[in-house]
């Protein structure tokens, strides 16, 4: 790769970073296809890391417009989640360590491990999360949701859309609502569609006050 090809992809990867925002005003009419949803999906969940890569992310798109009509109380009348073109609720799989061998048999097939390394991984990776506390496991999980939720809004972004991370909603409403089996816990509510109103900027912390060197002083 060339140096100026470099710095181009540096200056894209700044300019889809630097022009996310929170976009809570969206175009109602407008409808992202199927395909380009499939797709921010797609690009972020095989970039985001996890935990023992045990990938514990789990997508409920909402598109339906009477659906999303029903979220509206579920997100305190949040006008976002209707107008959006799409609302993915980010599940995380309090049970994910059941795809283990699914995991490691790909990593397998793909020539990145062996056989027995598989196995072993596999093995390692169903006792650990099967045998820790459940809110240790929460802990993880939840952590590695807001890896691949990052992952996702800057896809989008890449893509032209813009999105808004909520956590201001009725958990055990929308449990009800989408009919969410206990072993997903939800995290946010993603909507995803075309700005009707640009993001504004927000005001930042200056680094030099958050960042310590070796030592907390």
């Amino acid at each position: 790769m060339t140096t100026q090809t470099t710095l181009a992809a540096v200056a894209d990867f700044h300019s889809v970073v630097q022009s996310r925002r929170s976009v809570r005003r969206y175009e109602p009419d407008f409808r992202i296809p199927r395909e380009e949803l499939e797709t921010i999906i797609e690009r972020a969940a095989k970039a985001a890391p996890s935990s023992s890569n045990m990938q514990p992310w789990r997508f409920l798109v909402v598109t339906d417009p009477e659906l999303k009509q029903r979220m509206l109380p579920v997100a305190n009348n949040q006008q976002q989640v209707v107008n959006a073109s799409a609302v993915l609720v980010l599940l995380a799989d309090k049970q994910m360590y059941e795809k283990a061998d699914e995991i490691y048999g790909a990593a397998r097939d793909a020539g990145y491990m062996t056989e027995e390394l598989s196995r072993q991984f596999a093995e390692n990776s169903r006792r650990t999360y099967s045998s820790i506390p459940a809110e240790r496991l929460l802990e993880i999980i939840v952590f590695d949701a807001g890896l691949v939720a990052m992952q996702l809004m800057l896809q989008a972004r890449a893509m032209g859309y813009d999105t808004v991370p909520m956590g201001g909603y009725n958990r055990e409403a929308l449990r009800e609502l989408l009919a969410i089996p206990d072993r997903y816990h939800p995290t946010i509510l993603l909507p995803i569609g075309k700005a009707a109103v640009p993001g504004h900027p927000t005001a930042r912390l200056p680094i030099s006050g958050l960042t310590y060197w070796n030592t907390i002083e």
